[in-house]
């Protein structure tokens, strides 16, 4: 059983540490157990993880610089698995005082009255942990305020009976995190120097002060962070560990992101396969929205456009399953159709592009460039010729996202050659399949200049050149 007073307490040999320390000692502990440290964070390994590391080690407070959508938060939530399961703290007390070294007036008190019969509690490792959003944040509810309530009780104004704590105090002991740092006001980023320096705060200029032992972490967009004016340098100076995010390197990281975060059950009855030249190519309309000219790179392109991506795609392709009685929910190039809606919104567009196009615009030829790239690599080293032959005079092949799986073994009859490149493709495994292979060399051969397409709504005519 915990021991339930301070005398209990010191008679159970129990030793206090700051929360830095307690964080550094199980940092050590898991890195000695070999386990993982970030659990569900994706392709940091090697990264962020090692400055992370050594922010710990060092005691240091830090702020993660990064796009949307690299994890900040989730890495800053995650430092709370470094606080020890339960602390001992003053029962009642607001700020979660040490019991062997109580700051808050009530706790010392309390002591002074009833010595080491003062009862304990113990605080969960996940009530030691906070986070803010920057936008709207006042002085009051980081540091803390008079209460006028208390005031009118009689309370004098320079006691801490008067006082209201703030977000930060009732953290004391703990990990408080401030989202979005450079949309802080500059009035809260100068009160918390002492914070970070001299690990104290002043409420409203009265001689109040208290030792607060916190860890605080922030995050921000590093054009806004390094952007002259936003942030106060000397808060800059006092912020120990600067971390720089990133977006996944590989096309794998990325789609193991999405494996991870994205829903896509199909429901009782049906079996999602997935071909994965689809998959590859859902992760890869992001790698070219990273890196296209059109597309505001500062503001960054988060993961959810992979993970909302093929969720939608899927959805599109249950819909079909469902609606065509076919048990297979296998997504397919004519599926891409309807990424549109969950592609805006997330994707935002460069105000000094040089050509000017729509947000839909945009995304459709992001979309076009993810396709030829992994048709590239996929088909590398197949001979299409064959295929290109065989399209030519009035032969005419239609695809589209409601035509039954079953139908596309007309077009094999009609261009009997392209049933070698589908069947390296995997092709062979389901009328599904199958559809979705056809589909994809044909849009492939189009986007290399190797045959023509017209498309009229959802469905898609292509012929030879």
């Amino acid at each position: 059983m915990k021991p339930r007073t301070i005398g209990e307490l010191k008679e159970s040999g129990y030793q206090p540490e700051t929360v830095k320390a307690e964080m550094e000692r199980n940092l050590i502990r898991a890195m000695e157990a070999g386990q993982e440290l970030f659990p569900g964070i994706v392709g940091y390994d090697f990264t962020v993880t090692p400055q992370v590391v050594n922010a710990i080690l060092s005691h240091h407070d830090m702020v993660f610089l990064g796009e949307k959508g690299q994890a900040k938060t989730r890495m800053m939530r995650a430092l709370s698995r470094f606080l020890d399961e339960h602390i001992p703290v003053i029962a009642g007390c607001q700020i979660n005082d040490n019991p062997y070294d109580p700051i808050c007036l009530s706790c010392k008190r309390q002591i002074e009255k009833h010595g080491d019969i003062v009862e304990i509690e113990w605080l969960p490792r996940d009530r030691r942990y906070g986070e803010r959003l920057s936008p709207g944040t006042k002085i009051a509810d980081l540091i803390g305020d008079l209460d006028p309530a208390k005031v009118a009780g009689g309370a004098p104004l320079a006691s801490e009976d008067a006082l209201h704590f703030g977000l930060i105090p009732r953290m004391n002991r703990g990990v408080f995190a401030i989202n979005e740092l450079p949309d802080l006001e500059y009035l809260i980023q100068v009160s918390l120097f002492n914070i970070l320096e001299e690990r104290d705060i002043q409420i409203r200029g009265y001689p109040i002060r208290f030792p607060m032992d916190v860890l605080l972490v922030f995050s921000a967009n590093p054009e806004e962070y390094s952007r002259s004016g936003k942030i106060i340098t000397q808060l800059k100076d006092r912020i120990g560990a600067e971390i720089r995010t990133h977006y996944p390197l590989t096309r794998e990281a990325g789609l193991k992101i999405v494996d991870q975060e994205a829903k896509v059950a199909v429901g009782e009855g049906y079996h999602l396969d997935a071909p994965d030249f689809m998959r590859d190519i859902v992760e890869q309309i992001t790698i070219e929205a990273r890196k296209s000219s059109h597309v505001n790179q500062r503001s960054g392109v988060s993961a959810r456009l992979s993970i909302t991506n093929y969720e939608t795609l899927v959805a599109n392709a249950r819909r079909r399953a469902i609606t065509l009685r076919e048990n297979v929910v296998t997504p397919r190039i004519s599926d891409l159709n309807y990424l549109y809606t969950s592609s805006q919104g997330k994707i935002e567009l460069d105000p000094f592009r040089e050509e000017s196009l729509t947000e839909t615009q945009a995304i459709e030829r992001i979309i076009e460039r993810a396709v030829r790239a992994v048709f590239l690599e996929r088909t590398a080293g197949m001979d299409m010729d064959p295929v290109v032959e065989a399209i030519i005079g009035e032969v005419r092949i239609e695809t589209g996202d409601m035509i039954p799986s079953a139908d596309y073994k007309d077009i094999i009859s009609a261009a009997p050659s392209i049933w070698e490149p589908v069947h390296t493709l995997g092709g062979d495994k389901s009328d599904q399949t199958r559809a979705a292979c056809v589909e994809f060399l044909l849009e492939g051969l189009y986007l290399t200049g190797r045959l023509n397409r017209k498309k009229i709504g959802e469905m898609a005519t292509y012929r030879g050149k």
